[in-house]
């Protein structure tokens, strides 16, 4: 498989002794919450009775891993007053309702605030906490499509925009932008005293992560239209080519060194010069594809491996974890039978690691009772937890 297996349960990460609250939701939330676990946060999933409106199996929600759970129905005051007591104990939480769905339930910022002043309130939405769209429903798609994201990706200038999943969305432009805004918040809590609420918006976060691009647009080196420019299929040097088995390599040699090894490697240098020539482009485009159609997409990774042309073969997710490259780094691990991205980024002091399993909704409530001392949490068969003074917040 090329995975390497971890066994490890103890919290080793950066965030060792940092304890979140997450309130269950789908999508950037869950992630973000992961990617604290991943890093030795203690993160308690607060999850709904009847489970989650995304019909995955909680088996198999990756997204959960590290993490413990409990159930508590939010709609009732008991529900309410034991999330408050968590709440009391954390440093960080992390909610993805729309706006005032939270202050509905008696969890708003507010009513946090006023438990813990430190506590640092993350909340994750499509369009943030206010403006005319802030309280519609949406998803990732329209999110991209308002900011110019979407519009931007595609090799087809005259087709329509490529939908990239949800990963530019919801997770680079949502979930990555909420950790390192309640990671900086909580840096200023515990320099200042002073918790406070981390507005997360997808919409300010897509646009966010175009900055270079709007900064090529205003300097005239980008077209506002997909598929013609450098970084985006237009150019003949960067982008994807199919192979003589229905395979793909994909090419990156944007460096004039890079280009002319990869011209070479590939057997059209009598192309080459059109690199400097926008007008042959298209001619260009063409002597790359069908040198890419006379072979297969394993030939064609021999001839470029170990070379300085960038030029990598397009591997199925499947796939990915047996790339030698990979493997050596132990980029994917296998948990619990569970083939999975590895915790990213890594720490030479304090490495992260996949310690547990998915959470199951409820599965953890008496530990998380004893450990974060929150009687409330308890079985009805389950010991009491030992008396314990609330951790300082900081």
């Amino acid at each position: 498989m090329g995975t390497r297996s971890t066994t490890q349960t103890e919290r080793t990460g950066p965030l060792s002794g940092v304890r979140v609250v997450e309130l269950a939701g789908i999508g950037p939330g869950p992630f973000a919450a992961m990617l604290l676990a991943d890093l030795g946060a203690d993160v308690v999933r607060v999850d709904r009775p009847g489970g989650a409106a995304l019909g995955i199996d909680p088996a198999h929600d990756l997204t959960n891993r590290n993490k413990r759970s409990v159930v508590l129905d939010l709609k009732t005051d008991g529900g309410t007053g034991t999330v408050l007591d968590l709440v009391a104990r954390a440093h960080i939480l992390i909610e993805g309702y729309r706006p005032g769905v939270a202050e509905r339930l008696g969890l708003g910022p507010d009513a946090c605030l006023a438990r813990n002043p430190r506590l640092v309130y993350g909340r994750m939405t499509g369009w943030g906490q206010d403006g005319p769209l802030a309280k519609a429903a949406g998803h990732d798609i329209a999110y991209l499509a308002v900011t110019g994201t979407l519009g931007m990706i595609g090799p087809d200038p005259d087709g329509p925009p490529t939908v990239p999943a949800n990963l530019v969305g919801d997770y680079a432009g949502g979930s990555l932008y909420l950790v390192i805004g309640v990671l900086a918040a909580l840096q200023h809590a515990r320099t200042h005293g002073e918790g406070q609420v981390v507005d997360a918006a997808i919409v300010d976060g897509a646009a966010h992560l175009a900055t270079m691009i709007h900064g090529m647009l205003a300097a005239g080196s980008w077209q506002d239209r997909r598929g013609v420019n450098l970084l985006d299929g237009g150019c003949p040097f960067y982008g994807v080519y199919e192979t003589s088995d229905g395979g793909f390599m994909a090419v990156g040699a944007l460096e004039q060194q890079f280009y002319d090894e990869f011209v070479r490697l590939l057997g059209i240098e009598e192309a080459a010069p059109a690199r400097r020539d926008l007008a042959r482009w298209d001619e260009l485009r063409a002597a790359v594809a069908a040198r890419f159609r006379t072979r297969t997409r394993e030939e064609w990774t021999g001839v470029f491996e170990g070379t300085d042309a960038c030029v990598a073969p397009v591997l199925s997710m499947r796939e990915a974890p047996a790339h030698p490259h990979l493997a050596a780094r132990g980029t994917f691990v296998e948990h619990g039978g569970l083939v999975q991205p590895a915790p990213a980024p890594r720490f030479s002091a304090t490495p992260g690691a996949v310690r547990t399993g998915p959470a199951r909704p409820g599965a953890d409530a008496d530990e998380v009772a004893r450990d974060w001392a929150v009687p409330a949490l308890h079985t009805p068969d389950a010991p009491p937890a030992p008396d314990a003074q609330e951790p300082k917040n900081a």
